[in-house]
């Protein structure tokens, strides 16, 4: 009988990725992506942009998340 180890394919590199054992969400782990993502008309990616230009402060994100439009 062959192990459950033994069917799963080799994939090039999964030996180094972090196993959290969640699936993926919106914004993905991080909570203030995830939070503007939410509650803005930004997409994550523009979310993630924003925190990385301004930092971490929630209600600065928020008041210039409301300035910026969606992405199409």
């Amino acid at each position: 009988m062959t192990q459950a180890k033994d069917n799963i394919p080799h994939r090039p590199g999964a030996a180094q990725a972090p196993s959290s054992g969640t699936l993926p969400v919106k914004g993905g782990d991080d909570p203030d992506v995830r939070f503007l993502a939410e509650n803005t008309d930004l997409s994550p990616k523009q979310a993630r942009e924003l925190i990385r230009e301004h930092g971490h402060d929630r209600d600065k994100l928020l008041n210039i998340a409301r300035t910026m439009k969606a992405e199409g």
